[in-house]
């Protein structure tokens, strides 16, 4: 159905359907196009631009927008900080997060299409050429504008090269679809954060150890918490602008906290970021309940009216979000190069 703005939800000042390109990368044909770096490399705009720009998202490649067709990526760009920057080249947009260059998913290449034959190596020249001269960038991610599970050639290009081919699935649910778990549980006490500095430090900090503790198997926990630490204050900057809210499920007895998510919210369109819960909690219904409560609280509060959540293909909780009204919508794919994989700044 159709997303109707709220004047009061700011739209992401990353996207801005103005033109950059590279003096060497001028198309000659009409091209999707990218936002523009204004003085401060990220300006706001207005509702109507904004708008415009996700309209045409969905439509052919032909037309103009700086916002991925694929719902899974468009929200990947919702959710990153004020100070990111989106550029357009002639068949890839490249994404920078400047206040947070450990963020994988915040310093990519998004490609029109999925890998052909020799575009590993093409690839990773154009990641090294953009990324050039930035502190702190110790890896590759790429992403490809398709939804249809097409893998092209990841495996054969990055899989044998040490990159990890993420494939995961898009879900979507409108705020009216969402529904309860018939076993969610009712001694967790649910409620929104203070995302404001200082406030409600001790209860940020329980997300960052919980978050921490979550990490994949293979990321070293110090990198991975500096990672976090700094995705966490540029949320909360997001978050204090009005765009959306954190959630944590809090123990009864206990007061710990148990589990814990944010949404985010983008012109009607609310991302589900970092669905978490502790080890010894799983399996209670905490989750399920920390879901839906916070579909309903962001709709009530933020003006979401569609949510996306996105989650490995093998994630253990697709069926539980299925269960709670949530429906497969997309399949995209992914590759990545960890920090001291191979091939990465000489690692081993």
């Amino acid at each position: 159905g159709a997303v109707l703005l709220r004047a009061d939800v700011s739209p992401n000042p990353c996207l801005t359907p103005v033109l950059r390109q590279a003096p060497d990368t001028v198309e000659r044909t009409p091209s999707r196009c990218g936002p523009a770096a204004t003085p401060n490399r990220c300006a706001a705009v207005t509702a109507t631009a904004t708008a415009r720009a996700y309209s045409s998202a969905v439509s052919t490649r032909g037309m103009a927008s700086p916002v991925p067709r694929s719902l899974a990526l468009a929200t990947d760009l919702d959710v990153l900080p004020q100070s990111c920057v989106i550029e357009r080249r002639a068949d890839y947009l490249v994404i920078t997060s400047p206040s947070n260059p450990t963020h994988f998913w915040g310093n990519f290449l998004v490609f029109d299409d999925a890998p052909g034959e020799g575009d590993g190596q093409r690839w990773e020249a154009l990641f090294d050429s953009e990324f050039e001269g930035i502190d702190r960038i110790e890896h590759r991610a790429f992403a490809w504008d398709r939804i249809d599970g097409a893998p092209g050639r990841a495996h054969e290009e990055f899989g044998g090269r040490g990159y990890v081919v993420e494939e995961s699935v898009g879900l979507v649910a409108s705020a009216d679809e969402i529904r309860p778990h018939a076993r969610e549980n009712r001694d967790v006490v649910i409620r929104p954060i203070d995302p404001s500095a200082g406030a409600d430090e001790a209860l940020w900090q329980a997300v960052l150890e919980l978050q921490t503790a979550n990490r994949e198997d293979g990321q070293e926990e110090e990198s991975y918490l500096a990672f976090s630490r700094a995705r966490l204050r540029d949320l909360r900057v997001l978050l204090s602008a009005g765009r959306g809210r954190w959630f944590v499920a809090v123990d009864g007895t206990s007061g710990n906290v148990v589990a814990s998510c944010g949404v985010v919210v983008s012109d009607g369109r609310g991302r589900f970021q970092s669905v978490d819960t502790a080890a010894a909690y799983r399996s209670r219904g905490i989750c399920s309940r920390l879901v839906v409560e916070a579909a309903r609280l962001s709709a009530e509060h933020n003006g979401a009216e569609r949510f996306v959540i996105v989650a490995d293909i093998g994630y253990h909780a697709l069926g539980l979000y299925e269960s709670l009204g949530f429906k497969r919508a997309e399949h995209v794919f992914g590759a990545c190069l960890w920090p001291d994989s191979p091939g990465v700044n000489g690692g081993s």
